[in-house]
């Protein structure tokens, strides 16, 4: 399996759709500056990156599925379902990422900021794809695509 990128997902949104994305970001991003001027940095930084625009991502693909199945002639909510649980185990693994670049981060920054940066992208990048391959090859994703017929 490789890693491509599929911009025809794209055409399937609507206007609103990403408006609701950019407001709930947003919307997170103003609350996690509220809370760093309040309470600090620190406290601030743990909300700055938590997942804004999962709720709203997970509901579209959920949407997005059963309109594509419903159009085949079929109720689609099954399908929609599992979208979406794909989706919240993608944001899952790779929020093992994020910790895994803030560690690094964290750890290397008083050495050299970019050094500190590219040390935490290659951590984000390898602890997110390194969690995906384990989810993919553990027995409870063998059994599920086995029970789903994939």
């Amino acid at each position: 399996m490789f890693v491509r990128l599929s911009i025809s997902s794209l055409k399937e949104s609507r206007w609103y759709e990403y408006l609701t994305r950019f407001v709930l970001g947003g919307a997170a991003t103003v609350f996690a500056g509220m809370l760093s001027s309040a309470l600090g940095a620190s406290v601030g930084g743990l909300f700055l990156a938590m997942p804004a625009i999962f709720c709203a991502t997970a509901t579209l693909i959920e949407r997005h599925e059963i309109r594509r199945k419903r159009e085949a002639g079929m109720t689609g909510v099954r399908r929609g379902r599992e979208a979406a649980a794909l989706e919240a185990v993608g944001a899952t693994l790779g929020s093992f990422g994020m910790i895994a670049f803030a560690l690094a981060f964290a750890l290397s920054v008083r050495e050299s900021s970019w050094l500190a940066f590219l040390g935490a992208a290659v951590s984000w990048t390898s602890v997110a794809m390194g969690a995906w391959w384990l989810y993919r090859q553990s027995t409870w994703h063998r059994s599920r695509s086995r029970m789903n017929g994939h």
